[in-house]
């Protein structure tokens, strides 16, 4: 169950025109370390970060013809003269949906046509949506993606904010409206999703020349590391916050450990009795949960049953609070759940949790995610033995939440091979935890090998950990990082570390850090 992962060329070989059908989606993916991903028998030597090797953008026109490599910029004074939108309209496949006005910026809603199948290009293609920030063709790009929907609404990644730069950000592939019809979901996976990224970049870089930047938060952090582990030689660093690396999908004592531990004694007591009394008071507060369903057209196809989905949301209440919640927040928890009234027991659940997280109108939204937490990226599986006998079916499978009708397989190659690779090949990469953080239990590591990357956590964080979160040593420390990945430290900075701070100042408008209480325990 689960709530809550570089780019240069000459420009010669940007226009160049690739005449092979696969050359679009398969442009040299790293396979440093394995036999290269699931299905993929590209294969190439390691890449060092910040290289200029990559190849030119693919585009498609339609479903029927292949995906063929256009030029998308040139080097003349008009091109470099024209208005910003001309030229990234000039793109083969990108399309304009809107413009919003935004003070010191330009800011722009897309389209860029994609391929379904990135190994075979001419079987059919689909309209993925990117939002870009623009600050000026002069300043470092960051690229995010929240591994799910983009938003539409304009806003800075932290990174963005360090290096006062323009922001790329893209929907994860299979979130509506990004979604192939029909959808062939044996295409949903992370290499295919990081060469959706790899194309967006090699589209841009004729415009956004200078140093990019991957970042992203929780699975979003999980789909820029995947990203870098596939096509290395793209970013010139990459800050992934709160990102899982579950190595192995039916070992998860780790998360079993934290939770025995995390924060104070008195605070899990009563988290827990919370958690276990709306087990005890099933019956009552199942009828509640009924009625609320039937008043709003909820449904139960896909869980099964009111009473499955109803226990897994109570089974995310523990987890859930440590996700979302800090410590601080204790005493908005009922102090005595055994004399507390069944409104307070089921409000709390729900605050915390989310009743609708399981009806089949929660899980429409997020089967991309359930399905990859099935067939890839594995999910939590935690023993709470504080609820003794109370649980009448665990913690569910991601295949539960996936209607029948999609086939699911999971893969236990795909994460050991991504965190083997992490651990001795990465080069420029920031790992920030919160320290309160579930999700934080299995972490990505960097060991023997890797070079200029680093793992921090947040004191007292939770699934919102950031850098500014961070104690002031390794505060400075990533952020002096981020500002040379980028190009743009300042000589005081580059002489101390110490001396590093964010280019310019916090807005409230743009840069939103507060961790956003989705449904269930999605990362």
């Amino acid at each position: 169950m689960g709530k809550a992962l570089r780019w240069l060329l000459s420009l010669a070989l940007l226009i160049a025109a690739l005449g092979t059908a696969g050359a679009a989606g398969a442009a040299e993916p790293d396979t440093t370390g394995s036999s290269g991903p699931p299905g993929s028998s590209a294969t190439t030597g390691p890449g060092t970060t910040g290289s200029s090797a990559t190849t030119g953008p693919a585009t498609t026109g339609s479903t029927s013809n292949t995906a063929s490599t256009a030029s998308t910029g040139t080097n003349t004074s008009t091109a470099s003269t024209a208005d910003i939108k001309d030229r990234i309209l000039a793109i083969p496949g990108m399309s304009l949906i809107q413009e919003k006005p935004v003070d010191g910026y330009r800011y722009f809603v897309l389209d860029y046509t994609q391929p379904v199948d990135h190994r075979h290009p001419s079987r059919g293609t689909f309209q993925q949506r990117i939002t870009l920030l623009h600050k000026g063709v002069d300043r470092p790009t960051v690229f995010f993606t929240s591994g799910y929907n983009v938003s539409t609404t304009p806003s800075r990644s932290e990174p963005t904010q360090i290096v006062d730069g323009n922001q790329v950000s893209l929907e994860y592939r299979y979130f509506t409206p990004s979604r192939p019809d029909p959808a062939d979901w044996t295409t949903l996976d992370i290499w295919q999703a990081a060469s959706d990224q790899h194309r967006v970049f090699t589209a841009l870089k004729a415009i956004y020349s200078g140093k990019w930047l991957a970042t992203g938060g929780s699975k979003g952090g999980m789909t820029a590391t995947y990203f870098e582990r596939f096509y290395p030689r793209d970013m010139d660093g990459v800050v992934a916050y709160v990102a899982p690396d579950d190595v192995v999908n039916n070992e998860d004592s780790a998360y079993d450990r934290f939770l025995a531990t995390v924060g104070t004694k008195a605070c899990r007591d009563r988290v827990e009795a919370v958690q276990r009394e709306a087990l005890v008071r099933r019956k009552p507060l199942e009828r509640e949960y009924a009625d609320w369903a039937r008043a709003g057209g909820y449904t139960f196809t896909t869980v099964g049953t009111l009473d499955k989905a109803y226990e897994a949301v109570v089974l995310d209440y523990v987890w859930a609070y440590w996700q979302y919640s800090l410590l601080s927040d204790c005493d908005s928890i009922p102090a005595d759940a055994k004399t507390a009234t069944d409104q307070q027991i089921y409000d709390s659940i729900d605050t915390i949790s989310g009743f609708s997280a399981y009806t089949d109108q929660g899980l429409e939204q997020y089967t991309p995610y359930y399905y990859q937490a099935g067939t890839q990226l594995g999910s939590p599986d935690i023993k709470q033995p504080w609820l003794g006998g109370l649980s009448r079916y665990g913690y569910q499978p991601p295949r539960d939440f996936v209607p029948r009708s999609i086939p699911m397989r999971f893969d236990p190659g795909a994460m050991p091979d991504v965190d083997s690779w992490v651990r001795h090949h990465a080069d420029h990469m920031l790992f920030v935890y919160g320290q309160n953080d579930p999700w934080g239990s299995e972490r990505f590591q960097v060991g023997q090998g890797s070079r200029d990357s680093y793992v921090f956590t947040a004191p007292g964080a939770n699934h919102g950990a950031n850098v500014a979160g961070l104690v002031a040593a390794q505060r400075t420390k990533a952020t002096a990082r981020i500002l040379d990945w980028a190009g743009v430290a300042p000589a005081a900075v580059r002489q101390d570390e110490s001396k590093a701070k964010p280019l310019v100042p916090f807005d409230k408008k743009l840069d939103t850090r507060e961790v956003t209480r989705g449904p269930a325990m999605l990362p």
